[in-house]
C-alpha cells in the first residue's frame, strides 16, 4: 500500500532545507577574507529579513495545514470524532484516509490527536473512532502521555458514547496491539457502547485495513464509493446459482447465491469467514456507455485485457472528452469490494451468500447488490477473494454456544451451524429475526431439520411484522433471561452477526441488562461475547 508523506515528515524536510541554506551562507562568509567588522552592508540585511519572512511563512503553513479542523454538523447530526494515536505517522495518515471516507459518505469528522482528547471532548462526543498505534513493549505512543495521565487516570462516565477502535501492532513483537486493546477495555469500563469489536492489524495487514474501510463506509450510512486502500487480488469463482429466497416480502429482496472455487485453487475457509466481491456495471449498459463517448469497448490494451474489461470494473467517469482515450484511463477509479459473510463450509463444495438486494435514494441498485443479483451470468465468473475473520471463528464442539442474528445476518451463523453439526456439537441454541415467517424465514425447513436432529439445541425465531409478545431478537433475548443466565454459567459463547445500526447495540443492551456491565465485560475480556456487524 502506497503512503504519503506525513505532514511532520514534510515540516522537518523544509527545516533542513532552510538549515542547509543558512549553513551555506554562513560557509560563504567563514571562507571570506574576515569576518563581519562593522555593520553588514544592507543587501545582507535584506536577504535575511527576506529569509525569516519566508521561513516564518512556511512555518505558518505548515501549522494551518495540520490544524484541527471541525466539519459543521450536518442535519444536525454532531460531527463524529476521529482520534489518532501515532508514533510514526501511520495511524496519522489511516485517520486522515478514514476522514475522507466519511466526509464523503456526507458525515461531519472532528479530527484529533490523542493529546489533543480531554474529558471534555468525550462528554460532547456520541460517536467516536480511535486509531491506535503500539510501540516499544506494548507501550503507548509518546504524544498519548497527556492523555493515559489527564484522562484514562479518572473514571469519566461514557454511557452517551459509540465507539471503535483500530489497533495497529506487528504481531512479531510481544504485547501484539496492546495499547489499542488497553483503550477498547478502558473504553467498556467506563461506559461506553463499542460499535463493533477491536479490529488487529498486524504490520498494515490490507485484509484488515480493506474491513475498517468497510465498516466506515457502514457507519457513513451506506457503503463507501472510495477505490480500495490496497490493490485487489481476485480470483474468479464462477457463479453457480442465485435464487430470490423471499418473493412476496415488505422487504429488499433476497438472494442465495452459491459460488465455485476456481479450478485448481487452494482456496480455504471456515465459518465465520468472509467474502470480498469485486463487482462491476453491467456489461451491456458500460458497452452503451462507451460507444456513445465514441470509445471502442473491444479495443485491446497494454496488459491483454480490453477497454470495456476495465472499464466495467471502475466509477464511470463524468468528465471525460469523446475518443479522449488517455483521459479516460487516467480517470478511472476502480469499485469498492463488498464484504459478505459466507454462509456455507468447505464440505458443501461451494460458497455460498446471502445477500439483499440494496438499493440508493435514487431507486438504483447499490453496487454490489446489484451486480450480485441482477447482472451476474450464471456460470460466468465473479471476482471473489477470501478474508480470514478470526475473532468470529467457532468454538470447540462441546462449549455451548449461543448464536443471535436477524435479516440477512442469517448467513455467517448457518456456517457456524454447519460447521457444529459436523463435530457433533449438541448445545447449539440459535436466536433469529427477520419479517413475517411466511417470506422471510431464510433456511427454516433446514433449521428445523437441525432442531429435529438435535444438531440445534434450541431454536427462537421471531418476526416484526407478525404480532405476537416478541417482535425483535432483542425482545425475546430478554424474556429469556434466566436461559441466558445458565448457559453463560455453564461456558457458553456468544456470537452475534447481523445491522450495525439497530440489532447489535440492542442485544449489547440486553446482555448488560442481564448479566451486568462487569459480567458482560467478562465474556468480551474472555473472547465469549463477539461480534460480527455491518
Amino acid at each position: 500500500m502506497s503512503r504519503r508523506p506525513s505532514r511532520a515528515v514534510l515540516g522537518n524536510l523544509i527545516v533542513m532545507v532552510l538549515l542547509a541554506v543558512a549553513g551555506y551562507a554562513l560557509l560563504r562568509l567563514h571562507l571570506g577574507e574576515t569576518w563581519w567588522q562593522g555593520a553588514p552592508p544592507a543587501r545582507y540585511w535584506q536577504g535575511a529579513l527576506l529569509a525569516t519572512a519566508l521561513y516564518a511563512l512556511a512555518c505558518t503553513a505548515l501549522w494551518w495545514r495540520g490544524r484541527p479542523r471541525d466539519d459543521a454538523p450536518s442535519n444536525d447530526v454532531a460531527p463524529l470524532l476521529l482520534v489518532w494515536s501515532s508514533q510514526t505517522g501511520f495511524a496519522r495518515e489511516l485517520a486522515e484516509r478514514s476522514a475522507e471516507a466519511l466526509r464523503a459518505a456526507s458525515l461531519p469528522v472532528r479530527v484529533r490527536g490523542l493529546h489533543e482528547v480531554d474529558a471534555a471532548l468525550l462528554a460532547q462526543s456520541q460517536r467516536a473512532l480511535f486509531i491506535a498505534s503500539t510501540t516499544g513493549e506494548g507501550d503507548a505512543p509518546d504524544h498519548a502521555l497527556p492523555f493515559l495521565r489527564r484522562v484514562m487516570s479518572t473514571s469519566p462516565t461514557l454511557g452517551h458514547l459509540q465507539f471503535g477502535v483500530l489497533a495497529l501492532g506487528d504481531r512479531s513483537y510481544g504485547h501484539f496491539c496492546a495499547f489499542g486493546h488497553q483503550l477498547d477495555d478502558w473504553l467498556r469500563q467506563h461506559g461506553a457502547h463499542p460499535m463493533f469489536d477491536a479490529i488487529e492489524v498486524d504490520n498494515a495487514d490490507p485484509a484488515a485495513l480493506r474491513h475498517w474501510q468497510q465498516l466506515l463506509g457502514q457507519i457513513g450510512g451506506g457503503a463507501s464509493e472510495l477505490p480500495d486502500w490496497s490493490p485487489a487480488d481476485y480470483q474468479p469463482w464462477p457463479l453457480l446459482q442465485r435464487e430470490h429466497l423471499n418473493p412476496g416480502s415488505s422487504g429488499g429482496p433476497v438472494y442465495w447465491l452459491r459460488l465455485q472455487p476456481p479450478p485448481g485453487s487452494d482456496a480455504q475457509w471456515q465459518a465465520g469467514d468472509i467474502a470480498e466481491v469485486g463487482p462491476q456495471h453491467a456489461a451491456a449498459s458500460t458497452r452503451d456507455w462507451l460507444r456513445e463517448r465514441d470509445f471502442n469497448p473491444e479495443l485491446p490494451l497494454d496488459d491483454g485485457r480490453t477497454l470495456l474489461d476495465h472499464v466495467v470494473r471502475s466509477h464511470l467517469p463524468s468528465l471525460v472528452a469523446p475518443g479522449d482515450l488517455p483521459g479516460l484511463l487516467a480517470a478511472l477509479q476502480p469499485l469498492p469490494h463488498r464484504e459478505y459473510s459466507i454462509a456455507s463450509v468447505m464440505a458443501h463444495g461451494a460458497l455460498e451468500l446471502l445477500l439483499r438486494r440494496q438499493l440508493r435514494a435514487d431507486g438504483t441498485p447499490g453496487i454490489g447488490s446489484g451486480w450480485l443479483c441482477d447482472h451476474a451470468v450464471l456460470h460466468e465468473p465473479v471476482q471473489l477473494r477470501l478474508r480470514r475473520n478470526q475473532n468470529f471463528h467457532g468454538v470447540a464442539a462441546e462449549v455451548p454456544l449461543l448464536l443471535i442474528g436477524n435479516g440477512t445476518g442469517i448467513a455467517g451463523l448457518r456456517a457456524h451451524l454447519h460447521e457444529r453439526a459436523r463435530g457433533g456439537a449438541r448445545r447449539t441454541w440459535l436466536l433469529f429475526g427477520e419479517r413475517s415467517a411466511a417470506h422471510d424465514f431464510h433456511f427454516g425447513d433446514e433449521l428445523q431439520a437441525m432442531l429435529a436432529e438435535g444438531a440445534l439445541a434450541r431454536l427462537d425465531a421471531v418476526f416484526s411484522r407478525d404480532g405476537g409478545a416478541h417482535r425483535y431478537v432483542q425482545d425475546r433475548l430478554l424474556a429469556e433471561a434466566a436461559t441466558l443466565r445458565q448457559w453463560v454459567e455453564e461456558g457458553a459463547t456468544i456470537l452475534v452477526c447481523g445491522s450495525l445500526q439497530g440489532m447489535a447495540p440492542a442485544v449489547d443492551a440486553v446482555i448488560e441488562q442481564v448479566l451486568g456491565a462487569d459480567g458482560k465485560e467478562a465474556l468480551l475480556l474472555a473472547g465469549r461475547y463477539r461480534r460480527d456487524v455491518y
